[in-house]
């Protein structure tokens, strides 16, 4: 069924191959087969024997991510509605700056109909040092961070730090702005930057903001979804206003601070303005050093990958990572292995790389030391590790690091 399950990662529902799979199912149970959706529509309420062609669907709903049948018609309605009676003209859309933090958009919004420019600003801000500092000097260490971690030459970063910063520069009151963003830490730290960068409240400021769409079994981010589905989203933005700002500006001094204990306080409050800010604070907080193992849940959740399914390469742990360990996802690929340098590089490693050919295909395994941490024998802290910053805290092991609790609570080691 791969028309079935493509639907489930780029959102568009495929009706026909849909209602062919539901009356495949009918006539497997009339046949005495599929035990499995037997004891699935038994489990809804549904003993049979004698089926009909609702009640696989309702099946079919189910698996799809919905709660019945006529939700699903229903959704499925709305998208292709939504694909060919666009708003675009009817809302000014041709004057707006969409905004995103990458380009994964930007070919789906063409395709669709979009007419309004394109800005990306890609910065990872949740890796590396991303400091409190004066802009020239704060731009400087992110462009070494980049280089050092990417493997990135200084021309190609000074020319997408100045295409970013000169359009930044160009945002004031006449500024037209629409931002597309998920609910992970990387987008939403997107957010924070964009807003606080502002001069003051522009002409026009809206967010289209999801953290799943119907029927998408892993949501994992906007790039993944069918051009249609982005025209569905658009009539979804809504407007933010000073508040957002003022929000976006005390939490932007916060995680630039080198102190975590207000964006701590910060990650466990709920914000009307901004309603995803929260979670995505928290799970961030979370890649400073655990307290009980010294790892941050992206290291943790590796080395834990490993433990529970053994050697293998580095780009399946990867996917692992991001179908079914990571609580929001928000890592790309080249983003993963950089975070997984220190953990084989280091003078006492936890994980051993096997050298040669390109990273995603060289099998990685737990060191003896790596089955210590994740059986809780060991601190990673007191195994000498190279020094590393989340925001705007630097981490050094033996300066008595900050470090937090699963529940959120920040203190210096």
């Amino acid at each position: 069924m791969p028309a079935i399950n493509a639907s489930r990662q780029h959102g568009l529902l495929d009706l026909p191959a849909l209602r062919k799979h539901a009356k495949r199912l009918l006539k497997s149970l009339k046949t005495g087969e599929a035990d499995d959706a037997r004891a699935q529509l038994r489990a809804m309420g549904l003993p049979g024997p004698d089926y009909r062609l609702a009640d696989t669907h309702w099946l079919v709903a189910r698996e799809a991510g919905f709660a019945s049948w006529p939700k699903l018609i229903a959704h499925a309605d709305a998208v292709a509605f939504a694909a060919r009676h666009p708003d675009f003209a009817a809302t000014g859309e041709a004057q707006v700056q969409h905004w995103r933090c990458g380009n994964d958009i930007e070919r789906s919004l063409r395709v669709v109909g979009f007419a309004g420019s394109f800005q990306m600003f890609d910065d990872p801000m949740v890796m590396g040092p991303v400091p409190a500092l004066p802009d020239d000097e704060y731009w400087a260490v992110r462009a070494a961070f980049a280089e050092q971690a990417f493997g990135l030459s200084p021309r190609d970063v000074q020319q997408r730090q100045a295409i970013q910063r000169e359009a930044l520069a160009r945002l004031n009151a006449n500024s037209e702005l629409v931002l597309w963003c998920e609910a992970d830490a990387y987008d939403q730290l997107f957010l924070v930057r964009l807003l606080a960068s502002l001069p003051s409240m522009p002409r026009r400021l809206e967010l289209i903001e999801i953290s799943r769409v119907p029927g998408v079994e892993r949501f994992i981010g906007i790039g993944q979804l069918n051009p249609d589905v982005l025209a569905w989203l658009w009539p979804q933005r809504r407007a933010i206003g000073e508040n957002a700002l003022a929000l976006a500006r005390q939490v932007w001094a916060a995680y630039t601070a080198a102190d975590p204990t207000r964006w701590a306080e910060l990650a466990a409050q709920h914000h009307c303005a901004l309603p995803l800010l929260g979670p995505a604070l928290a799970r961030q907080l979370q890649e400073l050093p655990g307290a009980e193992d010294g790892l941050g849940l992206t290291q943790r959740l590796t080395l834990r990958i490993l433990a529970e399914k053994g050697e293998m390469a580095a780009g399946k742990v990867f996917g692992h990572l991001m179908h079914t360990y990571e609580p929001l996802p928000y890592l790309g690929d080249m983003m993963f292995n950089a975070l997984l340098r220190p953990l084989i590089e280091a003078p006492r490693p936890l994980v051993h790389e096997q050298p040669g050919s390109e990273w995603p295909r060289r099998l990685v395994r737990l060191t003896a030391l790596g089955e210590r941490v994740v059986r809780g024998e060991l601190n990673w802290l007191d195994l000498g590790p190279a020094e590393r910053w989340v925001g705007g805290v630097q981490i050094v092991a033996d300066r008595s690091p900050w470090v937090v609790s699963a529940e959120g609570r920040v203190w210096r080691r």
